[in-house]
């Protein structure tokens, strides 16, 4: 059985890339995100307060399974801009949301993971005390992707 009390960080990233397929270019973003070389195992939304949250990862064992939260766009429309963003709020104790956007611009996914955590907190009936988000923005010159993730290790 999973023991979640044993994660112990929670770290933001983002990446973008190109590749000869959607799926290329989405293996080449987690590689700029420096997350390419681990499985990723999708979870909700949800931030145990007793995570420390950071920006960037460690040097990660290759293969390892690790749960995280996402949002990625793949394109393969020359000159199409996509966009990404991975948002993290807290409360005085530590509990917190994780959302998560994709649209056309970094300003619009980053604007829209801030609403989404807003009213995640005021539904639940909390105090909003910190607001961490991550994007990534890419024009696509053949087929590209952007990533941004929250990952648990």
């Amino acid at each position: 059985m999973w023991d979640h009390t044993k994660v112990a960080v929670a770290a933001l990233v983002s990446g973008a890339a190109e590749g000869g397929t959607k799926l290329n270019a989405f293996d080449n973003a987690l590689l700029s995100a420096g997350i390419g070389d681990v499985n990723l195992i999708k979870v909700s939304s949800i931030l145990p307060p007793h995570v420390e949250l950071r920006e960037g990862v460690p040097e990660l064992p290759r293969g390892a399974f690790l749960p995280v939260v996402y949002a990625e766009r793949a394109s393969d429309v020359p000159g199409e801009t996509i966009a990404v963003a991975v948002g993290a709020g807290r409360a005085p104790d530590g509990f917190g949301v994780v959302m998560e956007a994709s649209g056309r611009t970094k300003a619009e996914v980053e604007a829209e993971v801030r609403a989404k955590i807003q009213e995640a907190f005021r539904v639940r009936g909390l105090e909003l005390t910190e607001v961490r988000v991550v994007a990534a923005e890419h024009r696509v010159e053949r087929c590209g992707c952007v990533v941004a993730a929250c990952v648990f290790f």
